[in-house]
């Protein structure tokens, strides 16, 4: 399912690894997924991105979107995100992040 969206997109995970170095950018990412994971799974579910979608400030997000959402990062296809699927997809979607000016984190 591919979606007609515009997004405007500021890519802040290279200055986020900069000034936060690797462990503190991927203590980061685990807390955003805290946050959004249903607490009773431990995985990010429709349900739980949909109740939570006004923290992202996406409270008027469609559910076809959030499925959308959802299926980019869903790597076992159980159709929810679990934590290692969540930091992969948000890897994904930085543009910036394996820049030459960020790759120090890997090192």
């Amino acid at each position: 399912m591919e979606l007609d969206i515009a997004v405007d997109f500021q890519d802040y995970f290279p200055s986020m690894i900069e000034r936060l170095g690797a462990e503190g950018f991927i203590r980061e990412l685990c807390y955003g997924f805290q946050l959004l994971m249903d607490g009773e799974r431990g995985l990010i579910t429709f349900e739980s991105l949909k109740r939570n979608s006004i923290l992202l400030g996406l409270s008027d997000m469609r559910d076809d979107e959030i499925v959308c959402m959802l299926s980019e990062g869903d790597l076992d296809g159980d159709g929810a995100l679990n934590q290692v699927e969540f930091c992969i997809l948000m890897f994904r979607l930085s543009p910036g992040i394996m820049d030459n000016g960020s790759k120090q984190w890997v090192e």
